[in-house]
């Protein structure tokens, strides 16, 4: 009776936890149609790129493409240098621009989070170059630039700094600066906005316990602003580099590439291709570059949890914080 009444009672726990194991699939129902879109808009855009890299396609000559094999990937890899150049300055164009105005950006959003006469004007004013247009942008820049009668060379050959005007976008030593400058413009706004919303999360309290106890503005930036905008700064610049990385309305505008493909960067290059040389089977696979997008809005996805909580932390968990941040003044 004993063994008989075990084995009932293993089969009644037996039945509960598959009930308890039973998959909920409603939580999937709600998800599919988030899931089927992103396969729709991203799964199956990678395959056709795929398939038309393979290709010897031109859609001027639709009944002469074939099939081509993994020949263009070889040539791209093995007799195109043009494709290493322009990923050089590509890398060159992103560091460069990322790192500049982001120093740039957090040292103007530092500024504008302080109290002073107009504040709300010079906020206002700052947004103003990342709302204009790239190629708006691109004709100021180059009458600024200008040989003849831009501001720049006027200024300099007035102020005895340079004998001879430059040509800013002709001349190979100067172009990459010029329109690193041009782009630097446009894009500070980006992180000062961002940094700025950022700054304003920040307890005050933390800066008054840093006075308080004998830290200086220094300190209080390093154990203190800088770990609160480590998410923001990591957002900004992953969202930044893949915006440079794509940017092609000013440069094209300024220097189409030149002089002498030294402003040729991965994006205009894959424009040539498609545009110019008619060459797609080239321009698919320069395209498989595009799911960095995905990449980012991973990333971005993945980090908001950890801004959520830093933005939620309980008030204990600042006071510890407070302690092990400020260091004194031996």
């Amino acid at each position: 009776m004993e063994a008989q009444a075990l084995e009932v009672e293993q089969i009644k726990l037996s039945s509960t936890t598959m009930k308890k194991e039973r998959i909920n699939w409603i939580p999937y129902w709600f998800i599919a149609p988030s899931v089927l879109l992103i396969v729709s808009f991203l799964f199956y855009p990678m395959i056709n790129v795929f398939y038309y890299s393979l290709q010897n396609y031109n859609p001027s000559k639709p009944f002469y493409n074939s099939f081509a094999g993994f020949d263009n990937f070889v040539n791209i890899f093995s007799d195109d240098p043009l494709f290493w150049q322009s990923l050089q300055i590509s890398l060159k164009w992103v560091t460069s621009e990322v790192i500049l105005q982001l120093v740039f950006g957090l040292l103007l959003a530092l500024v504008l989070n302080r109290a002073f006469r107009f504040r709300s004007f010079f906020r206002t004013a700052a947004i103003i170059p990342w709302a204009i247009s790239g190629v708006i942008t691109a004709t100021m820049w180059s009458f600024l630039f200008s040989e003849h009668n831009g501001l720049f060379n006027d200024m300099l050959v007035r102020l005895h700094l340079l004998h001879s005007p430059i040509a800013w976008l002709g001349d190979t030593k100067w172009v990459f600066f010029s329109i690193v400058m041009a782009e630097l413009w446009r894009g500070i706004p980006f992180f000062t906005i961002t940094m700025l919303a950022a700054l304003q999360t920040i307890p005050q309290e933390l800066y008054e316990s840093c006075t308080v106890d004998g830290g200086g503005r220094w300190k209080s930036f390093i154990h203190i602003t800088l770990p609160y905008l480590k998410n923001s700064i990591i957002l900004s610049t992953l969202l930044r580099a893949v915006w440079e990385f794509n940017n092609v309305d000013l440069i094209f505008a300024l220097t189409n590439g030149g002089p002498a493909n030294h402003t040729m960067t991965m994006t205009m290059y894959v424009a040539n291709q498609a545009i110019v040389a008619q060459n797609f089977g080239y321009y698919w696979i320069l395209n498989i570059k595009r799911p960095l997008w995905y990449d980012v809005n991973v990333l971005t996805l993945a980090s908001k949890k950890d801004i959520n909580s830093n933005t939620r932390r309980p008030q204990h968990e600042l006071l510890n914080f407070r302690s092990l941040a400020i260091q004194t003044n031996p």
